[in-house]
């Protein structure tokens, strides 16, 4: 099996490439780590956990790997603070996001988890306003169609178009300058769409540390769902493509002075069941 190449003379034989491997591919040998198989999820691990840099992946490059030894782990109290602390910011200022920024912020958002380290997400990004303003109008255009229609949104569209109908703003993508959208192959196993909503996620808990603020657009992402033909025009996606997700995203109008509190914790231990009587 050519999964693993190892360099004898650096390898002391500790086994965590063994012990590490998700898949179960790398097992120790009288003359060290050896491949039974090529299943391989592409996690990277077997290389990184080494302490001596002896192994190498054919599929994840030594040389590409990034060392760790200078990151930081946040305290308890800091980190607890810093995600209670994460808020939906609905109003923007009208300044244009440098797509230089942007893509600082998906670099980072990309690293998030996926189910069996499957990725496959891709980013569609929306920063022209006329652009975001035909978005806006065509989601208008289905929520009052839907309203007539008496869906499971009309309650919650109908106050949302009230709102539009006596003020004039905007009460879709709320202004924002961007739009972020994630994308996946159709064909890729429904499980695994849930991986650009994680990246989102990512991209929502970093987005504060570049001075930016988002929230998660659903309206948009149940427009697309149901097939709404001028909002799909607008996108021009190939057809194979499915949305997985959306966030707004851009400057905070201002600033929230005050931690808001959520519903308790609920939360139940498994009990020990004898399931033999």
């Amino acid at each position: 099996m050519r999964l693993i190449n190892v360099n004898n003379e650096k390898c002391i034989k500790c086994g965590l490439c063994s012990n590490v491997c998700p898949m179960n591919s790398i097992v120790m040998g009288d003359n060290g780590p050896q491949a039974i198989s090529e299943m391989c999820v592409k996690c990277g691990h077997c290389v990184a956990v080494c302490p001596r840099e002896a192994l190498d992946n054919v599929n994840l490059s030594l040389d590409n790997q990034i060392p760790l030894e200078n990151t930081q782990t946040l305290d308890a109290d800091t980190a607890a603070g810093f995600l209670k602390s994460r808020r939906s910011i609905r109003n923007y200022k009208k300044t244009v996001i440098p797509r230089e920024k942007i893509l600082q912020l998906l670099d980072v958002a990309r690293f998030a988890q996926t189910s069996a380290n499957s990725q496959g997400t891709a980013y569609h990004v929306v920063d022209d306003a006329n652009t975001l303003r035909n978005i806006t109008n065509a989601i208008i255009s289905w929520a009052e169609e839907e309203i007539k229609k008496e869906s499971e949104f009309s309650s919650f569209l109908t106050t949302m178009m009230d709102f539009y109908h006596k003020t004039g703003e905007d009460p879709i993508l709320r202004n924002a300058p961007c739009l972020v959208i994630t994308t996946m192959n159709k064909d890729m196993p429904s499980s695994f769409k849930e991986n650009g909503r994680f990246s989102l996620v990512y991209a929502e808990l970093y987005a504060p540390s570049l001075g930016l603020g988002s929230c998660w657009c659903g309206i948009f992402e149940a427009c697309f769902i149901s097939g709404y033909k001028p909002l799909l025009s607008l996108l021009n996606l190939p057809e194979n493509i499915d949305v997985t997700g959306a966030i707004l995203l851009g400057y905070p109008n201002y600033k929230l002075r005050r931690l808001v509190e959520r519903d308790p914790l609920r939360i139940t231990w498994q009990k020990s069941i004898d399931i033999n009587n």
